[in-house]
């Protein structure tokens, strides 16, 4: 049987699902493990509070559980990071958190990232599990666009999106020293490489740097310690 990574969107937003999957397509060869993205039907619209991360943790939970005999390893698609540890206590596969991806890689790429939020309430969340990880020292800034989840991938808004994360992308890098740009929202992919090519820094679409991850933890046989504890 073929590697299977799975990738859940943990908001119900089925658009937003759709535009993780398409931001699949450099990760998928032809000898490489399937990469399926799912939609969590129990989650909200868009994951904007504390109380939207906490809520999620159970159907996610259960998610994993339906899906463990036919996965190799798991992608929680929301810069949140919602349930991760609780995940890892689930299954035996390897689960990346897009956030902890994302975060990261960028350390990898430049000194300094700057993460682009979409409101102005998540970014105490990202500053908080910047925090825990030591990083903060390596975090340039953290700028919303003013836009959530939803309105990301309305009909007509992809000019204005664009634009907005292009002037937070503009001040991240002018006004506050970043060298690399940090999508924060998995709804966010279709943007990448317009930004890229505008800003010209390094900009990581935290979803595709779960999944190489994913991919390079299910091809070298890596397992989750977090269960064997």
């Amino acid at each position: 049987m073929s590697e299977r990574i799975v990738v859940i969107n943990p908001n119900s937003s089925v658009d937003v699902t759709e535009g993780i999957d398409a931001a699949m397509a450099p990760l998928r060869f032809a000898d490489g493990p399937r990469i399926d993205c799912l939609t969590l039907a129990e989650g909200p619209p868009g994951i904007e509070t504390q109380r939207h991360v906490d809520g999620v943790v159970g159907p996610l939970c259960a998610l994993i559980e339906r899906e463990g005999n036919s996965a190799d390893a798991f992608v929680v698609a929301c810069f949140s990071d919602p349930g991760l540890h609780s995940a890892r206590e689930t299954t035996p596969h390897p689960v990346m958190g897009i956030s902890e991806s994302g975060i990261t890689t960028a350390l990898t790429l430049g000194e300094r990232f700057g993460i682009i939020a979409i409101l102005p309430a998540g970014i105490s969340r990202h500053k908080r599990y910047i925090r825990q990880m030591g990083l903060e020292g390596r975090m340039a800034g953290d700028r919303a666009i003013g836009i959530g989840v939803t309105g990301l991938n309305a009909d007509g808004a992809t000019d204005a999106v664009e634009e907005r994360m292009r002037e937070v992308g503009r001040q991240l890098i002018e006004e506050d020293g970043a060298d690399v740009l940090i999508m924060g929202c998995a709804g966010m992919a279709r943007y990448r490489h317009s930004l890229e090519d505008t800003l010209g820094v390094p900009v990581i679409d935290p979803s595709q740097a779960a999944v190489a991850n994913a991919i390079a933890a299910v091809r070298l046989g890596y397992s989750n310690s977090t269960m064997k504890a």
